[in-house]
């Protein structure tokens, strides 16, 4: 059972930048209604892809730093990397199923 992963500005490049596996992102803060409402999705997504996608969560309020690096203006903002790269930007809460629409082609899927 995958679980999210908190990520901060000092663990972001270890966690997101380094796996060999592609890193979802999700650039939240506790306040944010939307952010509240993709979470079980995302949840979802992390146990069900375990071993194909990361997924992590980035406190802006907390971790600024790495947001301003990522241009984040508004949230939730969910980037995909992949090597090391950012490979897909998704701007807004969106349905489970447009989400993975987005981020399928991206994954190392059997």
């Amino acid at each position: 059972m995958a679980k999210l992963v908190q990520v901060t500005d000092n663990t972001f490049d270890a966690e997101v930048l380094k796996p060999d596996i592609p890193v979802l992102v999700d650039f939240w803060a506790e306040w944010c209604g939307p952010c509240k409402m993709i979470a079980p999705f995302l949840e979802q997504i992390a146990e069900e892809y375990a071993g194909k996608v990361k997924v992590v969560k980035l406190d802006v309020d907390s971790s600024n730093q790495t947001a301003m690096q990522f241009g984040i203006q508004s949230i939730p903002t969910l980037l995909l990397f992949k090597n090391g790269q950012n490979v897909e930007r998704l701007v807004g809460a969106m349905p489970k199923e447009r989400l993975l629409a987005r981020i399928r082609p991206h994954l190392l899927l059997n």
